[in-house]
C-alpha cells in the first residue's frame, strides 16, 4: 500500500472545500424537496396547473441531486483517508526494514477497515484507489467533489491510467473532463453515461494513446492465453477463453448467429441459452444439425480501419465491431483475407470520420444499414449497450409521417428499446450523417447521445496535412483495386 508523505496545510484546504461542495449539494437537495412536499400540498387543494407533475419533477430533481451528493461524499471520503494515510505515516518514524514498512501498511488497512466497517481487501483498495486520485488525477477529484461524475466513474479513471504515465493520465483526464481540451469527448458528457459505457470509451482511447505501441502490447499478451474453469453453485460451472480479439469475435458471433438460426415459435429456449448449449456442443464435438430451419447464419462484423494504417504507413490500432481498439497487423489481416463475416470501413485521416463501406454488396438497405451500425455502434438508448448485430433500424420520424428512409432518419434500436419508443412517451431526438439521435424522456428530460469516440488519425513520417495530396491519391489507387 502506497502512503502520502506529510499533512499539509493545502490538503486541510482542499479537505475543506470538498466538505463545503458537499454542504451545497445537501442545502440543494433540501429545497428541492421542499418543492416535492409543497407541490404534494398543492394536490390536496391549493391551486397548481399540474400537482402531480410538480411532484415527479422534484422527485427526478432529488434523485438527481442525490446521484451528486453521493459523488461528493465520495470526495470527501478519498480526501479523508488520503489525509488519514499520510497523517500515520508522519507519525512513524522511518521504518527500519520491509517487514515492519509491511506491518505498518497492514495497521493502517486495519484501522480504516474497523472505522468504515468493511472487509480489510475493500479497505486496502479504497486505499490504493484513494492515494492514485489525490496524487495522480486531480480533475477526476475536481468534477466528483462538484458531482459531474460518481465514484464508479473515478475508480474506472484510475483502473485505466494505472499503467500510464504521468503526461498520459493527464491527457486522459482531459479528454473525458475537460470540455475545452483539443479533440475533446463529443456527446454525452463522462457523468452521463453509465459507468459500463465509460469504460469502454476510456478503454478505447487508452488503447489508441498509449505510450506502448498496441501491437507490441498485444505480441506480449498473446503468450497468456489460457482457458479457464471455475465451479459454482447449483451444479453449475464457468469456462472462460482468454484468446486474441479477432477469434474471441468470431467464436461469439458464430455462435450468436447459430442460435438465432435456431430460434422460432417451436424454440422455448432463450438465445442466451441457446449460445451456452451450441458453445458446448461445438467444444465436445457434435457438429450435427446445429442451426436447423432458420435465416441465413451470416454473421457481420465492421472492421474500422485508419487509411494511413491499411496501407502499412502507420501503427494506429483498428477497431472490431463490439470489441474496440485491436492492434494494426490484426486489422489488416482480416482485411486482407476477406472473411465472409468481416466488412472493411476506412476512416479519413484528416479527422477520423468514416470515408466508405467496403465494396461486398451496393444494394441500398445492406449498405444503409451497414452505414448506421457503423454510426451509432450500439442501441442508442441512455445506457444500453447492446451491440450491432441484435439491434432494429428505426425511422426517428415515422414513414406515415412524412420521415424519409435516409441515415439523419435512421437510428439503431435493440428490441426492448424499440419496443418503448412506440409504447411510451419516450422519443429520439434529431440524427446527422455523423451523429447519432440523443433522447427525450416521457418528462421532457434531455439526453445527450452517445457518439462514437472518433481521433483523427496518425500521420505516417514525412506525410503531413499539407501533402495530403499523395495520400490521397494513395487511397484513391488502392479503393480502385479492393
Amino acid at each position: 500500500m502506497e502512503t502520502g508523505a506529510v499533512v499539509d496545510a493545502k490538503g486541510t484546504a482542499g479537505l475543506a472545500g470538498a466538505v463545503a461542495s458537499l454542504t451545497g449539494l445537501v442545502d440543494e437537495l433540501t429545497g428541492a424537496l421542499s418543492g416535492s412536499s409543497d407541490a404534494a400540498d398543492n394536490a390536496h387543494g391549493v391551486d397548481s396547473h399540474d400537482p402531480l407533475r410538480d411532484v415527479a419533477e422534484s422527485c427526478l430533481d432529488g434523485l438527481g441531486i442525490v446521484a451528486r451528493i453521493e459523488a461528493a461524499t465520495a470526495a470527501v471520503k478519498v480526501r479523508l483517508l488520503a489525509e488519514y494515510s499520510g497523517a500515520a505515516a508522519a507519525m512513524e518514524a522511518p521504518a527500519e526494514s520491509a517487514s515492519e514498512s509491511s506491518a505498518r501498511d497492514m495497521s493502517v488497512v486495519a484501522e480504516v477497515a474497523c472505522a468504515l466497517t468493511i472487509g480489510e481487501g475493500a479497505a486496502s483498495a479504497l486505499l490504493q484507489d484513494a492515494h492514485a486520485i489525490t496524487t495522480s488525477l486531480p480533475a477526476t477529484l475536481k468534477a466528483m467533489e462538484a458531482g459531474a461524475v460518481s465514484w464508479r466513474h473515478a475508480q474506472i479513471m484510475v483502473d485505466e491510467t494505472s499503467s500510464l504515465d504521468a503526461a498520459a493520465a493527464t491527457a486522459l483526464e482531459a479528454h473525458f473532463l475537460d470540455p475545452e481540451a483539443p479533440n475533446a469527448a463529443r456527446g454525452a458528457s463522462a457523468g452521463e453515461l453509465v459507468p459500463g459505457r465509460f469504460r469502454r470509451k476510456v478503454r478505447a482511447w487508452r488503447e489508441r494513446h498509449h505510450p506502448e505501441s498496441l501491437t507490441i502490447r498485444h505480441v506480449k499478451s498473446v503468450a497468456d492465453r489460457r482457458m479457464e474453469y471455475s465451479p459454482d453453485r447449483d451444479g453449475m460451472a464457468w469456462v472462460s477463453l482468454y484468446m486474441a480479439a479477432d477469434k474471441a469475435c468470431a467464436v461469439w458471433n458464430r455462435t450468436s448467429a447459430l442460435a438465432r438460426g435456431l430460434q422460432g415459435p417451436e424454440e422455448p429456449r432463450t438465445l442466451t441459452q441457446l449460445r451456452a448449449d451450441l458453445a458446448a456442443k461445438l467444444l465436445l464435438g457434435d457438429t450435427g444439425d446445429l442451426a436447423g430451419p432458420g435465416p441465413s447464419l451470416k454473421a457481420d462484423v465492421l472492421v474500422t480501419v485508419p487509411v494511413c494504417s491499411l496501407l502499412g504507413a502507420t501503427d494506429e490500432p483498428g477497431d472490431l465491431d463490439n470489441y474496440g481498439p485491436i492492434p494494426a497487423s490484426m486489422a489488416r489481416k482480416l482485411v486482407a483475407e476477406g472473411a465472409n463475416s468481416f466488412y472493411r470501413v476506412l476512416v479519413d485521416p484528416r479527422d477520423g470520420a468514416p470515408l466508405e463501406l467496403g465494396r461486398t454488396s451496393y444494394r441500398l438497405p445492406e449498405s444503409l444499414k451497414r452505414w448506421l451500425r457503423m454510426r451509432d455502434g450500439k442501441c442508442t438508448f441512455p445506457g444500453c449497450s447492446n451491440h450491432s448485430q441484435d439491434n432494429e433500424a428505426d425511422h426517428l420520424t415515422a414513414w406515415e409521417r412524412g420521415g424519409s428512409t435516409g441515415i439523419s432518419n435512421l437510428g439503431q434500436l435493440c428490441p426492448k428499446h424499440h419496443r418503448l419508443k412506440h409504447r411510451t412517451g419516450w422519443r429520439p431526438g434529431p440524427a446527422s450523417r455523423n451523429e447519432p439521435p440523443g433522447w427525450t424522456s416521457p418528462r421532457g428530460r434531455q439526453y445527450n447521445a452517445e457518439q462514437p469516440d472518433r481521433a483523427p488519425t496518425l500521420w505516417p513520417p514525412g506525410c503531413l496535412p499539407e501533402e495530403a495530396s499523395v495520400l490521397e491519391a494513395l487511397v484513391v489507387d488502392y479503393l480502385a483495386v479492393s
